[in-house]
Formats: C-alpha cells, structure tokens, sequence
C-alpha cells in the first residue's frame, strides 16, 4: 500500500484485515493494554539499570535529563510502533509486508533478532534472581560473598532459567486476553505495592536521607555529554523501543483505542517505575555506605551483592521478609518483561508460519533457551565463553559471551531499529498515513500540538538522535574510539 491509496480503499484494506486476524485475540480492555505495554518497558532495567546509570551519572542530575529524553523522544517512538501494529494487526515482519513494503521488512526482522537475543541472556539473569528468592529465604545472606560461585554452578542456575522460561511460556501460550493481559493486570499492581512498601521501610533506616539527597537533588555540574548519552540510552531501552514489542502489542489494540494517550499512560507508567526504584534502591546504599553513597554506580552487584549484604545487616526475620520481598519484586519486574520479548517471535511463528499458538510458545521458548546456553555458561563456568570475546566497554580486554549478546543486540540493534522505524513511517509509510490511524480513537488528534510534535519528532529528532546513538555505540563497544 503506498500514501497515494484513498480513503476507500484505506477502508476496505482494515475490513478485510480486520476479518482476516479476527481468531488473532487482542486485550480486552485498555487498562489491560496499558498494563501490558508498561510490564513490557518496566523490568530488571528498572530495578537495577536505572539506579546503576543515576549512580554513575551522579544522581539527580542524570534523572532531570533520562526524564527529558523520555517523553521528547521516547514517547513518539512508542507511539509509532504502537500504530503500525494496529494498522496492520500482525508480527513486526507481517506488519511492514500489510502496508505493502516488503523490502523494509528487514527491520521487523532485525528486531525479532534482537528480542530473541536479549531474551536468551535476560532469562539468565532472572534465573539469578528467582534463586535468590530461596536464598532469601533461607536466610543466607552470605550468598552475597558467593555470587561468583553461585553463577558458575550451571546445572542449579541452569535449572532455575528453565523454570523462569516455562513461567513465562506458559503465560504467552495462554494467549493475550487470558495470558500476557490478565498476568499484566496482576503483576504490574502488585510489583509497584511491593515497591513502595521497600520504600516506606528504607526510609526508616539510617543514613537513608544522604542517598535520597544525591538521588533527589541534582548537581548540574556533574553533567556532561557522557552522562547525557548514557541517560538518552537508557530512556530508549528501558521502554522497550525498537525490538517490535510494542508494534507486536499494538497488533492487538481494538481501533477505539487512543494510542496516543495510551503511549503517554506506558511512558509515566515506565518512568514512575524506575524513579520508585531510585527512593527504594538509593536510601539502602546509603544505610550501607554510612552516608557516602559508595557502591551507587555498581551493577549486577548492586542488586545481588550489596542489596543481600544489607538484607543480612538488617538480620533476623525482618532481614529475611524484606530480602524475600525484594527479590520477589525482581522477579515479577522481569517477568512482565520476558513475556513480552517471547511474544514477539510467537506472533511471527504464528502469523507467517501458520503455527498453533501453544506449539509455537514452546517450540520457540525452547529454542532461545538453548540459545542462551553460552551465556550461561559464560559466567565461569566456561573458559572460552567467559574470557574469549572482546567489548571496548569492557576497556579491550577479554570479556564473557553475555556482554557480547547485550552489547549486539541491546545497545546496538534496538537504537537501530527505532531509528529505522521513525524514519520509515515518516519517510516511507508517510506521516499522513500514521496520522490517519492515531486519529482513530482520537478524534481531537488531527491539529494538535501533540500531532504537529510528534510528526516533527519522528520525521527529524528521533531518526537523527537515534542513528547518532547507534554510530557512537558501535564506534565505542566494538571500535574502542569515544567521542565523549
């Protein structure tokens, strides 16, 4: 379909379209859509991605400007991907064949790519995490000083990726009203009670008012164009951009449905998140740290070393109920998140293949796991899969298969995809045609300040700033040459 097609025709093709996906299934509610889209943006790059980049950018200062790249660029995105999948009520392949330009559908594609590999490593790391619910539980603090250990031992960590991964096929495989819709609208309520009720207790502790000091008051002399970067990346990947997530989603949107509002409710849902996370997350490290907010711009460890450290410094039952509840929380945060990054690929197997939804969930569940497995064993168990691969990030030196994965597809793939994504519809599909169906559910769309912004955003901004942020990443992860 090109932009010279007339309205009746437009008519015609989202009739026909409409009763050919109609056994498709979509949300039953635009709570549940909402809920869904946000599960998909809020995960473990909330819960520990966001605080690790605030650290490292030091503190509030980086909040002022992730916050700013979250709603002048983010939010356009999403709400592009989010029309080109109801437009087309298909995978983000099938998507770009429906509107007739089966030569760009390389970026549906590349997308799928992207979310089955980030899925092989994240399932990993969310293994980690729901074997620290036990641990919790048990109340071995001292799993703290074991991380390196405990993720070495492939056959435990190993099992608890596959109970991680069957949770989540069996949500997708229950399809989208019963499964990812009614799992969102369980989990996203109770992962934001759990949250504030780590917060009301953080706040208790002492020292707790230095970290929300450095989380909360910024200190603008600590910006910098690194620091300005870092906070635009990680806005675009924490809200799940780029991959066809959110054109997968949007495939199952009811054309009553205002997309634009709907795409500002993801976004606040996404940043509220994360800026919960920081009041629960920074008041810890400061009781940890005495005051001095060491070990704020730490990773992995922050989460599943410093954060048990302090569970076990709490001690006793409450030590237990709050490391518990913490790694709980973790998990429900990443759940929401892989349900999402498997229904991508099923929905492909399923539109383009003609696959069975259940026999595509486990087939494809099944595939990514193993295509996990030298991330798995990457972590010290393997030699080769732990030290041969090379990342500049990781300064030239030799690093494991998992930051490799994480570097291709995360910081790489995704901000090619939304730049790609930004420039096709606007460029390509043309801006009139995404106005057109953003309208549909929106009748004071057409003529606004939002519409006139976002054309401008995706025609210009988005295209410019994301393929700058792709060049600059492939140049410093993988070429060692930083501009900054």
């Amino acid at each position: 379909m090109n932009s010279k097609i007339g309205k009746q025709e437009s008519h015609i093709f989202d009739f026909l379209n409409n009763l050919r996906m109609a056994p498709r299934g979509g949300f039953s509610s635009r709570i549940g859509f909402i809920a869904a889209a946000a599960g998909s943006a809020v995960g473990l790059g909330n819960i520990w991605g966001f605080p690790y980049e605030v650290g490292e950018g030091g503190g509030a200062a980086f909040v002022v400007i992730y916050l700013f790249f979250c709603f002048i660029l983010c939010f356009p995105v999403m709400a592009t991907e989010i029309a080109i999948g109801r437009k087309t009520q298909l995978n983000p392949v099938g998507a770009f064949n429906a509107l007739g330009y089966n030569k760009w559908n390389w970026i549906g594609k590349m997308g799928i790519l992207a979310g089955v590999l980030i899925l092989s490593f994240y399932n990993i790391i969310a293994g980690w995490a729901f074997g620290y619910i036990l641990e919790m539980v048990a109340g071995n603090f001292a799993i703290a000083d074991e991380f390196g250990e405990y993720i070495k031992d492939v056959i435990k960590v190993g099992a608890y990726g596959a109970v991680f991964m069957g949770t989540t096929a069996y949500v997708v495989s229950k399809g989208i009203s019963g499964g990812i819709e009614k799992a969102a609208k369980l989990l996203m309520p109770t992962l934001i009670i759990m949250m504030l009720v780590i917060v009301g207790y953080s706040m208790t502790l002492p020292n707790a008012s230095d970290g929300l000091k450095f989380y909360l008051v910024p200190d603008f002399t600590k910006l910098n164009a690194s620091v300005i970067y870092n906070a635009m990346g990680q806005a675009f990947f924490s809200l799940s951009l780029g991959m066809g997530a959110l054109i997968t989603y949007g495939s199952y949107v009811s054309k009553k449905e205002n997309i634009v509002s709907a795409a500002a409710w993801v976004t606040l849902a996404d940043v509220g998140i994360a800026l919960i996370a920081g009041l629960m997350i920074f008041p810890l490290i400061g009781f940890m740290s005495g005051g001095t907010m060491e070990g704020a711009g730490r990773g992995p460890g922050l989460i599943f070393v410093t954060l048990p450290q302090i569970f076990g410094n709490i001690g006793g039952t409450l030590g237990i109920v709050a490391g518990t509840t913490f790694f709980v929380l973790l998990c429900f945060a990443a759940l929401t998140s892989t349900v999402s990054l498997l229904e991508v690929p099923v929905s492909y197997v399923v539109d383009e293949l003609k696959i069975k939804r259940k026999r595509a969930v486990w087939l494809v569940a099944g595939v990514i796991f193993l295509v996990g497995i030298p991330s798995l064993l990457g972590n010290g168990y393997s030699d080769f899969f732990s030290n041969s691969f090379t990342t500049y990030k990781a300064g030239g030196t030799d690093t494991d298969f998992l930051s490799l994965i994480a570097a291709i597809a995360n910081d790489t793939l995704l901000p090619l995809g939304g730049c790609m994504i930004s420039f096709f519809a606007a460029h390509v599909w043309k801006k009139h045609n995404l106005d057109d169906e953003l309208a549909q559910g929106a009748p004071s769309y057409k003529g606004s300040f939002v519409q006139k912004y976002l054309n401008f955003a995706i025609s210009y901004l988005a295209p410019i700033v994301l393929g700058a942020l792709f060049i600059l990443t492939v140049l410093f992860k993988f070429f060692g040459i930083s501009i900054f």
